[in-house]
């Protein structure tokens, strides 16, 4: 039975190594064909807006924006906070395409089973 990866990433520009970390394990995940679904909650919010991936550099790092299309090409999830969009005024709308916004309550339901491992950065 194949597992389950869930990456919950709590930073953003505020912490850059610990998120550049958080999506390149998630897209090498990805290209290894393991199920991902990532988290993005804080500052990490705002890469889920169109353009914004672009605008995080870190020396030796992977761009955010190759990172999130690996992610996607292998097919998986990226989920902002519902909390956290609502602070910074993002709506569904404003989202990069495939990207939702979920709640505590789904990624409960996501890290739960027991074929599951869940990381947080």
């Amino acid at each position: 039975m194949a597992k389950k990866l869930v990456i919950k990433v709590t930073a953003g520009t505020d912490a850059p190594e610990r998120c550049s970390q958080a999506f390149t394990v998630a897209a090498v995940a990805a290209a290894s064909g393991v199920e991902v679904s990532l988290w993005l909650t804080g500052e990490s919010v705002w890469f889920a807006l169109p353009g914004r991936a672009a605008e995080f550099e870190l020396p030796h790092a992977a761009p955010l924006p190759e990172l999130i299309d690996g992610i996607r090409a292998g097919g998986g999830a990226i989920t902002v906070c519902t909390q956290c969009a609502a602070r910074r005024n993002i709506e569904q709308k404003d989202l990069i395409e495939g990207a939702g916004i979920a709640g505590a309550q789904v990624f409960v339901s996501e890290i739960m089973p027991d074929d599951v491992q869940a990381l947080v950065y």
